[in-house]
């Protein structure tokens, strides 16, 4: 990895930056010493997409996990809770699926 300053960057040419990314040479750019961005390829980036979707899915997984307490509601149990019974659920399913069609 590469570490330059945003004005060496600049000397050295966008096309410069990129034929290194392409290639796997990342480059850190530096502004007053601190790190403000890195040029990498195109499949690094779809990578680490893919790796963050992938860890999202995961937290979500283990978060569910670990507050299942094993119980189960019905939709009997959840219509009730909400004040509703199936004849006005399947109405409201019906007319959503009426203006879906449209």
């Amino acid at each position: 990895m590469i570490t330059m300053s945003i004005t060496e960057a600049s000397r050295s040419g966008l096309s410069a930056l990129v034929a290194a990314a392409e290639e796997g040479h990342d480059t850190v750019l530096s502004r007053h010493g601190k790190v403000v961005a890195e040029v990498v390829s195109a499949k690094e980036i779809a990578q680490l997409r893919q790796d963050r979707e992938t860890l999202r899915d995961a937290a979500l997984v283990m978060a569910r996990f670990a507050t299942d307490s094993g119980a189960r509601t019905t939709l009997d149990q959840a219509l009730e809770f909400f004040n509703l019974d199936r004849a006005e659920l399947e109405a409201e399913n019906a007319k959503e699926a009426k203006s879906g069609d449209s």
